[in-house]
């Protein structure tokens, strides 16, 4: 008899959990507050880019995102095959730019810890910058070469996602506003607004940035919480720039439909998703640095997605010690993109009893109790 795995949440580490457990011959619910990929998934820039993100000593989360990256090939063709849906996936590189001497330096000290993780990680200057980026600003006075970091276009990954899960058996229901666990010692039980109830054998707490509202449940300290990231768009040619352009400002990240994504202003604003003037400003003000064409350039797109961030920046992915029918795969911030793969096969080897993978003793849910 198959074991039936309830997920709570339908966002991007959910879907991608749901999908792999199907994979498995689990009998899998999906149960979503509003519709799947609706808060930070649908709305991420798609990097992968673990080499241009964590700039200091390697660490377990850095394992972690490098692990999923070098997955991701694999996974991504699977996606598509499963589902027939296609999805933009790009190996296009990524340039991290600085514009002063001792940045140049930090650079440096990056490659050298970075080749060790196998980075083909290589400083590029001059006329050879200018070559791979016509339109980069003459002031960068150098940048870091990453020819494996990649990037997916979200929302059509999240969809695609969600139509493997389907085409595989998973059961999504969406638009329930509110969820409470009922029981999860004895069985799992769970019940919405409305009063409709599912059952299983095991649950997976995947919610986000709402996953603090289930501390009272569980009787843990949960601290996740939702950081507003808001992002724009410009309209520019597919040619025009061909990397991810990384800076200490933020990212720019060329589109394959001819949109050239800006991201990310970040605030705390409890569960707003509104666009503010003044977290979009924070990005135009300083892109132009980085290609100036956009001074003269207006976002024909803005939005902004809830990122769940813990409290010291690991996700939380693992068995609960009191519960083990319960693990959580939640708190991934704003790399649940990159980390869906190596979160999916993570969770779905724990439900299977297989060994666990060593990057996630950073990771259990309850170090903050």
């Amino acid at each position: 008899m198959q074991e039936r795995v309830l997920i709570l949440g339908g966002g991007v580490i959910g879907l991608a959990t749901a999908f792999e457990l199907s994979k498995r011959n689990y009998n899998v619910t999906i149960l979503e507050k509003t519709t799947c990929g609706g808060q930070a998934s649908g709305a991420a820039a798609g990097m992968l880019a673990p080499f241009s993100e964590i700039g200091e000593d390697p660490d377990d989360f850095f394992q972690l995102c490098l692990d999923s990256l070098r997955m991701y090939k694999q996974w991504q063709a699977e996606v598509k095959e499963v589902s027939k849906v296609d999805f933009e996936f790009s190996e296009s590189g990524s340039l991290h730019a600085v514009y002063h001497d001792a940045d140049v330096l930090a650079l440096e000290t990056r490659q050298s810890w970075q080749r060790e993780w196998g980075a083909e990680a290589e400083l590029i200057s001059g006329d050879r910058l200018w070559k791979m980026e016509p339109e980069l600003s003459r002031n960068v006075k150098a940048a870091m070469y990453y020819p494996e970091e990649s990037h997916v276009f979200a929302p059509d990954y999240v969809k695609a996602l969600e139509a493997a899960c389907r085409l595989n058996g998973v059961t999504v229901v969406e638009k329930l506003e509110h969820v409470d666990v009922v029981d999860w010692k004895e069985t799992i039980t769970v019940r919405a607004q409305s009063g409709q109830q599912f059952t299983g054998d095991r649950l997976v707490v995947c919610s986000g940035a709402w996953s603090g509202e289930l501390e009272e449940i569980f009787g843990i300290r949960i601290p996740v919480y939702p950081i507003r990231g808001q992002i724009c768009a410009y309209s520019t040619s597919i040619e025009r720039i061909k990397h991810i352009v990384y800076t200490s400002q933020g990212y720019l990240v060329p589109k394959a439909n001819g949109t050239l994504v800006n991201g990310a202003s970040e605030d705390i604003a409890g569960f707003q998703t509104d666009v503010t003037e003044k977290g979009i400003a924070r990005l135009t003000n300083w892109n132009k640095l980085v290609f100036p064409f956009l001074e003269k350039e207006t976002p024909f797109h803005t939005w902004a997605g809830l990122r769940p961030a813990t409290q010291d920046g690991f996700p939380l992915i693992g068995k609960l010690s009191e519960g083990s029918q319960v693990v959580f795969a939640t708190g991934h911030y704003r790399n649940g993109i990159l980390l869906s793969p190596i979160t999916a096969v993570a969770v779905a080897n724990l439900l299977d009893g297989k060994h666990e993978y060593q990057p996630l003793q950073s990771c259990i849910p309850e170090r903050f109790s």
